[in-house]
């Protein structure tokens, strides 16, 4: 396996170096009424590099100016405004070649997240161009959100860095809700609705993630075992772009001597866990 692209491992700016792809059609009414008619939309993904921060535009065709129209409103992390007659000098491009999806790894794993399980969840429920709109957004917010490594070996610490603190400076925040996981879709309102989706993406994913998490770090041998003082996700029903954390304090092994509890220490104290509901990231500073 050769080495990483230089654009991953070199330090720049957010969003300096993108690869970005399109994922659909998607189907989206033409109005709120009940008979409209349905148009086809698409998703057009834009992926951070460096930072693996990720945008989310809804596009209304696969043509060549609409994909120039949100390349231009890619303003994050930009320094300067783009000028569209300035684009062949500022820009460098590089292409894939075709039927070869694994070269996109960085985008393709972006897709899947949000396409598969949006697909899945949405079912035959139509949303309007707007409503899409929205929850991608806030899909977004829930890619931008997960962690990525921890940001200090304090044991006090429990802060982790996320794609957001690249593009904003902090971690972000989501505004409290009812939850509407147990109400029928057809009793809600269409913000409602675009709640409803947001929130049950939010639990599949955030399963998906600590489960890929678990996959990365599962040892078959003792080389790399836990050990006090890691920072880990602990596994429950957290609140949207809510990551429960908590460090390592004791390890409490078996008569065989696998530790399969651990206890550990989070900001509202200590808490008993067992080894399959934790999740230590995938990256030590």
């Amino acid at each position: 396996m050769s080495d990483l692209p230089a654009d991953r491992v070199t330090s720049s700016g957010v969003f300096n170096t993108v690869q970005t792809d399109f994922a659909g059609p998607f189907f989206v009414k033409a109005s709120k009424l009940r008979n409209a008619k349905l148009l086809k939309a698409y998703l057009c993904v834009f992926v951070c590099s460096a930072s693996k921060a990720v945008h989310l535009e809804v596009v209304g065709d696969l043509v060549l100016k609409e994909f120039w129209r949100h390349l231009l409103d890619l303003r994050l992390g930009a320094a300067y405004p783009v000028q569209f007659d300035l684009i062949a000098e500022l820009i460098t491009w590089y292409f894939n070649p075709p039927g070869a999806p694994h070269f996109g790894g960085l985008f393709e794993s972006a897709v899947k997240s949000a396409k598969s399980l949006l697909s899945r969840i949405i079912g035959e429920q139509r949303l309007t161009y707007e409503e899409l709109s929205t929850v991608f957004a806030r899909i977004e917010a829930v890619l931008n959100s997960r962690p990525l490594c921890p940001l200090s070996h304090d044991s006090n610490e429990f802060e982790v860095l996320t794609p957001a603190h690249l593009l904003i400076g902090k971690s972000l925040l989501a505004v409290p809700e009812y939850d509407w996981d147990e109400t029928p879709m057809s009793r809600l309102s269409r913000f409602q609705v675009v709640q409803a989706i947001s929130q049950h993406f939010w639990r599949k994913w955030n399963n998906l993630y600590l489960h890929q998490l678990q996959m990365r770090n599962k040892w078959f041998s003792d080389a790399n075992p836990p050990k006090v003082g890691d920072l880990v996700l602990i596994k429950e029903d957290n609140l949207p772009l809510k990551w429960r954390r908590g460090r390592i304090e004791e390890m409490l092994p078996g008569k065989d001597g696998v530790v399969r509890v651990v206890i550990l220490r989070t900001q509202s104290g200590k808490i008993t866990r067992p080894v399959v509901k934790i999740c230590r990231l995938p990256i030590d500073t």
